[in-house]
């Protein structure tokens, strides 16, 4: 548009210029001006020459910066496919996943299997915080707090508590690959599938494994373990307190004294156990210990509480060389939770969202308080166990004094497709009704009494899907009121 206006202008002035000279050769000789009607029609032909000029510009400008424009979108186009062409040869992609094209959706489940528990809308809500950094304030007075929470329920003074980032079986994996050392002698008292997998953990760290086994629905006496340690004198002795594989109860009162008594360390999982029966660490003088954050406690999995004493700690400062892990260094990772006298140093970057879920699910218990839960999570085994023997069904841990009230084994009548009644329970109530695992695989259905499931209002709810799933999946079968043990 300015160029246009431009020329026309200069056009215009050429025009004045020439009808001004047309007007000097139209005064005759004596200077008397012509006609002024003759003026009159210069002025109106060269203003109509000017329109047309400036017209005919208008056009083709119009044209010439159509071409030009034209000139430009081709050449863009052109760039864009080359440009393309060069980052096709370098970089070659399958093509996105059709899975991801869809939104997540998870339905509301009942989960009242061995673990993990549901949790609490605080539990989960915590999860929903900023992601910290590993070095942050709130990070470490996060941590501190968690600290204190598990001293709280492990029943404890130990300085060295802390978590594992991990399931629990990171947390066996850390005790053992920490307390032993090639060629050490352990002993494991076997009498379920947690046993199995610490034996295993142990003969892969080069230790000189020993065991003791026995049946799955009995646990073992302290004159049993005292004539194995005796026996064996072995460096550390390995304990299930709570076996969630079925349902299985081991006292531990005296046990930490025995060991002692040799020289022996005593390495405990509670990880079905914890806050659902009495518990003490330093009374009962356990040495190591772990359990599961996913289970009676009712937190996300994957983070594990651990506490070691001061004679385990001892253990590991003295070893003859470092641990063979890592990652599973406790004296490393104790330092970054702040268990030691000396300057935090990072180890590995922490699920800072997990540490504030398992913060609320202590906070939680603290506020109910040990006593309350644990008498809670009695209170509704009891109701269970009634329950199940109205049904005719029997548990697979015979004798009561035997039982872990968080996880019951429910005998499978001979008969029932178990995975039916499963199945069943699933599809039509949202009900996780869990079979067995390792000595009750395909014997035994496991109910858990774990997390927010820990109410009698969800054992009745159990019950009733339990009931009729299998008169759902099992028309024929008939339900009689056992006696016995119930």
């Amino acid at each position: 548009g300015i160029t246009i206006t431009y020329l026309s202008r200069r056009a215009g002035r050429v025009l004045e210029r020439g009808s001004n000279s047309r007007q000097l050769t139209e005064t005759d000789s004596a200077g008397q001006s012509a006609p002024a009607h003759l003026t009159q029609v210069v002025h109106r032909t060269s203003h109509a020459v000017l329109n047309t000029i400036q017209r005919k510009l208008s056009a083709v400008l119009a044209v010439v910066y159509g071409i030009v424009l034209a000139r430009v979108i081709i050449w863009g186009f052109s760039y864009d496919e080359r440009v393309t062409s060069n980052s096709s040869d370098t970089m070659k992609f399958t093509p996105p996943p059709a899975s991801l094209s869809t939104p997540l959706i998870i339905p509301d489940k009942i989960m009242m299997g061995p673990g993990p528990s549901n949790c609490s809308k605080r539990v989960l809500t915590a999860m929903t915080n900023t992601v910290l950094s590993n070095f942050h304030a709130e990070l470490f007075r996060t941590m501190d707090d968690i600290k204190d929470g598990l001293r709280y329920i492990f029943q404890t003074e130990n300085r060295a508590t802390m978590c594992v980032s991990g399931s629990a079986h990171a947390a066996m994996e850390s005790l053992l690959c920490n307390l032993l050392e090639d060629g050490d002698r352990v002993l494991i008292a076997v009498n379920g599938i947690w046993a199995e997998r610490a034996v295993e953990m142990a003969t892969r760290y080069g230790a000189d494994v020993r065991t003791i086994e026995g049946p799955p629905d009995r646990p073992f006496s302290l004159e049993t373990l005292a004539r194995a340690i005796e026996l064996h004198q072995p460096k550390c002795l390995f304990l299930t307190h709570g076996d969630s594989s079925s349902g299985l109860l081991q006292p531990l009162e005296g046990v930490g004294t025995l060991c002692h008594r040799y020289n022996c360390l005593l390495i405990v999982d509670a990880v079905a156990s914890l806050c659902g029966v009495p518990f003490y660490m330093d009374k009962w003088e356990i040495d190591a210990v772990y359990t599961g954050a996913q289970k009676v406690l009712g937190a996300p999995p994957g983070i594990t509480p651990i506490s070691i004493s001061p004679k385990a700690l001892d253990v590991i400062r003295n070893r003859r060389t470092k641990s063979k892990v890592f990652y599973w260094d406790l004296l490393l990772l104790g330092n970054y939770w702040g268990c030691y006298d000396e300057p935090k140093r990072y180890h590995h970057t922490v699920a800072s969202n997990l540490i504030f879920a398992l913060r609320e699910a202590l906070a939680q218990i603290a506020e109910e308080g040990l006593e309350n839960q644990i008498k809670r999570r009695m209170e509704c085994a009891q109701v269970l166990y009634e329950g199940l023997g109205k049904m005719g069904l029997e548990i697979f841990v015979k004798d009561p004094r035997h039982r872990l009230p968080t996880v019951t084994g429910i005998m499978i009548p001979k008969g029932v497709d178990w995975w039916k009644v499963s199945q069943y329970a699933m599809n039509n109530f949202s009900l996780e009704v869990q079979g067995g695992l390792g000595p009750t695989f395909g014997k035994a259905w496991r109910v858990g009494i774990m997390g927010e499931c820990s109410t009698v209002q969800k054992i009745h709810f159990y019950l009733y899907g339990l009931k009729e799933s299998l008169k759902a999946t099992h028309p024929n079968y008939v339900f009689e009121e056992s006696n016995g043990y119930h």
